[in-house]
């Protein structure tokens, strides 16, 4: 039998503050790559003499990797320890960041780019270590401010990528990322404990590969639908593969004695309510990406583009980045007193602000600003609350599991939302094949929209006393004092 939470914290005396500058960096780094070749794929691809077709496997590669992967890897995690794992993922990301640097042509880069994904099980591992080294009462805020990282670093990438690439090269796109690595590695070998909690068993791998096979269809005809024709062959009948085998991994999860995924624990209130958050979110996070910087780099002479850079337009992205910083241990503080509902849906109405103010007008550079400042606020509030809302409802054995769950259903948000904003731009087109201000303002009332369902998906969840009786239900062991505000509350109807 497993070791309880409280007996596993016994007697530990790891630095608590650097196990978490070290998961932070590495995090950082993860998120860095993810965007930060989005901006500079022209580039590229014209130093490289490769198609546009051809350059844009160099994000997909990564994207299939990490959604692959990060189930596997953070199941495995919970089987034969967290810090374990996160070395192994830690060594793939610096070796394909290496490889990446060094890439002669585009086939070594793709194959670089698949090795960083793997590290995409950073999140749910970090989740899970704090979980098991912290004391209780600090996770909320930690988590919080793991999750804003990652969302800062997807910023930090996109503002980053002009000025190396303009001053320097598109290879110091990655000997820059790899130093944080290095340090991550170096850290979490020296300085972060290996857990005792473990939920011991074997690795399921033949659902492991049915959902490999799902998720690769589905990003693979999502992120190449636009390219290959939405109503193509080849994307329709992904998209019934995936769809399929998704069923099919469900049917056999609910079967097998040691499952990849619990799905009994997935079909909780508190943890699906909280996944589809997490792929409304992850939809809007990467519409903004699409959205401002395109609007923001196109001639002043269309009339309502700003004539900015590459490098100028990623300045703007900044208030948004900083934000998340903020907002994002704030949200375990909001969490400690009323539960991760009230961030979560106040993250929601702030990202639905943020769209809806372009969407009525974006002529003038004020109004997106403080669009990115609401962004980075709502993102900050709802990655952070989503964070704590799955390891408030599963078990501490689970937590890679779970975790690793909330991250996929986030990466297919992305790809989605990267897609459809994509196509809502390609076709709204100038003669000249510039995108029209109806462009955005269909793309930004587009996100409104997906963000208002983040409202009603945050208030979906459980009441904080529901979520708790829930959790008890389920052998959460580790479970946090009753939301303060939740007892106030009790406290008056009682006296």
């Amino acid at each position: 039998m497993s070791p309880t939470v409280t007996e596993a914290r016994t007697g530990r005396h790891a630095n608590s503050t650097l196990v978490v500058l070290f998961l932070s960096l590495g995090g950082l780094a993860f998120a860095v790559l993810q965007s930060l070749v989005a901006p500079a794929l022209p580039i590229i691809a014209r130093d490289l003499d490769a198609s546009t077709g051809d350059i844009s496997w160099i994000l997909t590669a990564y994207l299939l990797s990490a959604s692959v992967l990060t189930p596997i890897l953070g199941r495995l995690g919970d089987m034969v320890g967290k810090r374990k794992v996160m070395l192994v993922v830690l060594v793939l990301l610096a070796a394909g960041t290496l490889l990446a640097a060094l890439a002669p042509n585009l086939a070594v880069l793709i194959v670089a780019r698949a090795l960083q994904g793997a590290a995409g099980a950073i999140m749910p591992l970090s989740i899970g270590i704090v979980r098991d080294e912290l004391p209780r009462e600090r996770v909320g805020v930690t988590v919080g401010l793991l999750s804003a990282i990652f969302g800062i670093g997807a910023g930090v990438g996109i503002v980053a990528a002009g000025p190396i690439v303009d001053h320097l090269s598109w290879h110091w796109l990655f000997w820059f990322p790899l130093v944080i690595v290095a340090v991550a590695l170096a850290g979490v070998y020296f300085g972060v404990p290996e857990s005792p909690v473990r939920a011991p068993g074997r690795l399921d791998l033949v659902g492991a590969a049915i959902l490999s096979v799902s998720l690769v269809a589905l990003l693979l005809a999502i992120s190449k639908g636009r390219e290959w024709g939405w109503g193509s062959t080849q994307t329709v009948g992904l998209l019934a593969l995936g769809v399929l085998a998704l069923v099919v991994f469900v049917v056999v999860e609910l079967r097998v004695r040691e499952p990849l995924v619990d799905i009994r624990l997935m079909a909780l209130r508190g943890v699906w309510a909280t996944n589809l958050v997490a792929l409304i979110f992850g939809f809007a996070m990467f519409g903004t990406f699409v959205l401002v910087p395109t609007l923001l780099e196109l001639p002043a002479a269309t009339g309502y583009g700003f004539g900015k850079s590459v490098s100028q337009a990623g300045l703007f992205l900044l208030p948004t980045t900083l934000m998340m910083l903020v907002f994002g241990p704030l949200a375990g503080l909001l969490d400690r007193r009323f539960g991760p509902k009230v961030p979560m849906t106040l993250g929601a109405i702030a990202v639905t602000a943020a769209f809806a103010l372009p969407a009525v007008g974006h002529g003038e550079l004020w109004q997106i600003l403080v669009s990115g400042l609401l962004t980075g606020a709502g993102i900050g509030l709802a990655f952070a609350a989503m964070s704590n809302a799955i390891i408030e409802s599963v078990p501490v054995t689970h937590t890679g599991e779970a975790a690793s769950v909330n991250t996929i259903a986030r990466t297919i948000g992305s790809s989605i939302g990267t897609a459809v904003i994509a196509a809502v731009i390609a076709s709204n087109t100038t003669p000249q094949g510039l995108p029209t201000d109806d462009a955005f303002t269909e793309g930004f009332w587009l996100c409104a929209g997906v963000a208002v369902l983040g409202i009603v998906a945050a208030l979906i969840l459980p009441s904080a006393r529901r979520r708790h009786q829930q959790a008890v239900e389920v052998g959460v062991e580790d479970l946090p004092p009753e939301p303060e505000g939740l007892h106030h509350a009790a406290h008056a109807r009682t006296g």
